[in-house]
């Protein structure tokens, strides 16, 4: 009998159809040499080859985090029925979060031992306010073994990453084999070699493996980061956070798409009114400010969640419903600047000559839109979602600052600022939680700018990027 119920979540349905797509994506332009070829420009960037690995590491995490089951119960004796865990869990609470050092009371300092404040205990000489011990610091360390039994830890993190890049580096190689169908030994020289188009991103790969390894053997005995408030990990909250990001990234990209595309080839298609009612739509929301619309949004939405309880099984469901309609109403209401792109484009597409010769063969509107407008702007397409994706992810921790964002109780980066906000104004200062946020945005923000320079580079035919 299978021991866990799995949790479907409207976010782990968007996180696995983005998966599909991506697959997807890349399978058709394997098959079309004209956007391969854009690809290898992209891919030809060093930069963005690594931004782009960076990325790919961080979507792997939260992929492991967007599978959610519940636990089965021990079964009663004459139960009628399995029952299950109330609280919901994912691959990555399985794989790490269940084996880093446990919660602990309040705050603690990065790879400390002790708690950051005094409490008041009872002992033999009556109340006394102390450090208590942390509840996750490994019982096998002493306090004066620190330095030797971190350096122990560390090296064997080190040399068990360096069994697991040797086995990389094999398998890297066996498939260098079957692609160019070498021997072993000059598939690995291809492999290693420094001209190796792909060495950027097999670099961030073996530090990701490194990083890895150093924290199995370092996160059980330490909060490398420190606690926060409640107890918990910061560096596994920022982890946690990185599925959230994408989820409101991807989805609230995604949601642009439609209105962008269809009203924007609409107007620079049809022109006079339809473009004027078109403009005046999109001019009506970019007048409105963008805060106040998604909180007037986001409050109705969790008035509707406080009014259905009965929708919930757990109090997970009920948070993960709130981030997938705050990405759906950031989404609705971000499409008016790739609008008014789309629009300008297609006004100058619309009067080439293979646009007039279709019109003059009795082609239909729709069918000249799909077939011969979208192809020519669909690099525009592309390059606003990629650099739109880095933007709204900064958007989300604005909006979680003040107040209006994710359900408090979802990790996020935003989240972790507000209330690191707070904690910056305290003495002494509680530094670690806005730095384990800082460290996880900015590379994952700059990952994708960098990434979207390239995009934008190899796509765009007025960015140069045909000397690339």
């Amino acid at each position: 009998m299978f021991d866990a119920k799995f949790v479907f979540l409207y976010t782990d349905a968007v996180m696995w159809l983005l998966f599909a797509a991506i697959v997807l994506y890349v399978r058709r332009v394997l098959r079309d040499p004209l956007t391969k070829r854009k690809w290898r420009k992209v891919l030809a960037n060093r930069t963005a080859l690594a931004a782009a690995a960076v990325l790919s590491v961080f979507f792997v995490v939260a992929l492991t985090d967007s599978v959610h089951f519940r636990r089965a119960l021990p079964m009663q004796e004459n139960a009628a029925v399995q029952a299950w865990e109330t609280k919901t869990v994912s691959l990555l609470d399985v794989f790490v979060g269940e084996k880093i050092a446990g919660r602990e009371r309040s705050y603690s300092a990065p790879f400390s031992m002790h708690d950051f404040d005094k409490t008041t205990v009872v002992t033999d000489k009556g109340p006394e306010r102390i450090f208590q011990r942390l509840k996750g610091a490994s019982p096998e360390i002493e306090e004066t073994g620190f330095r030797a039994k971190f350096i122990k830890k560390l090296a064997a993190g080190v040399m068990t990453s360096a069994v697991i890049l040797a086995l990389f580096w094999i398998v890297l190689s066996l498939f260098v084999k079957v692609i160019c169908k070498e021997p072993f030994g000059k598939a690995l020289q291809r492999a290693t070699a420094r001209s190796n188009p792909w060495r950027p991103a097999i670099l961030v790969w073996q530090l990701a493996i490194l990083i890895a390894c150093v924290l199995s053997f370092l996160w059980p005995s330490w909060h490398i980061l420190g606690t926060d408030a409640t107890g918990s990990d910061a560096l596994y909250s920022a982890l946690k956070s990185v599925r959230t990001a994408f989820v409101i990234g991807s989805l609230a990209t995604l949601t642009t798409l439609p209105f962008a595309v269809v009203l924007g080839i609409s107007a620079g298609y049809f022109k006079g009114k339809v473009d004027d009612v078109i403009q005046y739509i999109y001019t009506t929301i970019s007048s409105i400010p963008s805060v106040l619309l998604i909180a007037a949004s986001v409050l109705m939405v969790q008035v509707f969640i406080d009014k259905n309880p009965q929708l919930f099984a757990t109090g997970l469901e009920r948070a993960d419903l709130r981030l997938f309609l705050l990405a759906a109403i950031i989404g609705m209401t971000s499409w008016a600047g790739l609008a008014r792109l789309l629009r300008a484009e297609t006004m100058k597409v619309s009067a080439m000559d293979f646009v007039t010769a279709a019109k003059s063969f009795g082609v239909s509107d729709a069918r000249i839109m799909a077939r011969h407008i979208f192809p020519n702007v669909v690099h525009i397409v592309l390059i606003v979602m990629v650099l739109d994706f880095s933007s709204i992810v900064l958007y989300e921790a604005v909006l979680s600052y003040v107040g209006v964002g994710v359900d408090p109780t979802m990790d996020s980066f935003g989240s972790m600022i507000n209330a690191a906000a707070v904690e910056m104004s305290r003495s002494p200062v509680i530094w670690w939680n806005l730095l384990s946020s800082f460290i996880f945005m900015v590379t994952m923000v700059l990952s994708a700018n960098l990434f979207a320079s390239g995009v934008r580079e190899a796509f765009d035919p007025r960015s140069g990027g045909s000397r690339a």
